[in-house]
């Protein structure tokens, strides 16, 4: 590989996946499900994203965790974005089960309900999605992809935008809490609008 810069660029070994040899950041999500004995279940998730520029989310998972069984037999699932002061919490929330296959950790964590599917929310988030199954798609290494569609959305009124308050001005006053991949945390607060080529669209 011909490189131009002063830096130097080593090709990486693919024995080892390439996300654990270099940072990449993240948005942080609490996923939330129904167990069998409808009693809440959230994980946390970092791969996780909208889907296209319509209504449409997706994270990724893997069949052998409760996450995806319970949505697989509801065909529902929740969207919390933690607040930075939810950083202790949303890692509660990754807690290993025990021998009887739950998470102890879950009962202390205050929640509530969605408004039109069967699940729930981590209380004092900031952004909450309630989403219906569109599709798996499985295949990649021991994970799958986990498609689903928007039915409602709510957000905390100080992290909507409005025409009135200025983007940057709205993300000092509200930060966001990321996971920087590796096993790493971040709090945006700064941030500068993009420098978008005239006349560009979506």
């Amino acid at each position: 590989m011909v490189n131009k810069n002063e830096n130097a660029i080593t090709r990486l070994n693919l024995e080892f996946p390439v996300w654990d040899q270099i940072f990449t950041v993240h948005p942080l999500v609490i996923v939330g499900t129904i167990e069998p004995d409808s009693s809440p279940d959230f994980a946390p998730k970092h791969m996780a994203f909208p889907l296209g520029w319509k209504n449409y989310f997706g994270f990724v998972c893997t069949p052998n965790h409760s996450t995806y069984q319970n949505i697989k037999r509801t065909g529902e699932f929740t969207v919390t974005y933690p607040k930075p002061d939810q950083l202790v919490l949303t890692s509660l929330t990754a807690s290993p089960r025990c021998d009887d296959n739950t998470k102890p950790e879950l009962k202390s964590i205050e929640s509530f309900p969605a408004t039109d599917i069967d699940g729930k929310f981590i209380q004092n988030g900031y952004i909450f999605l309630e989403c219906k199954l569109k599709r798996f798609v499985d295949g990649f290494g021991e994970n799958s992809l986990i498609l689903g569609e928007v039915v409602a959305a709510h957000a905390a009124n100080d992290f909507i935008r409005k025409p009135s308050q200025p983007d940057d001005e709205k993300l000092i006053k509200n930060p966001q809490l990321v996971y920087v991949s590796p096993g790493r945390y971040a709090t945006i607060d700064e941030t500068q609008a993009f420098p978008f080529p005239k006349d560009f669209k979506k």
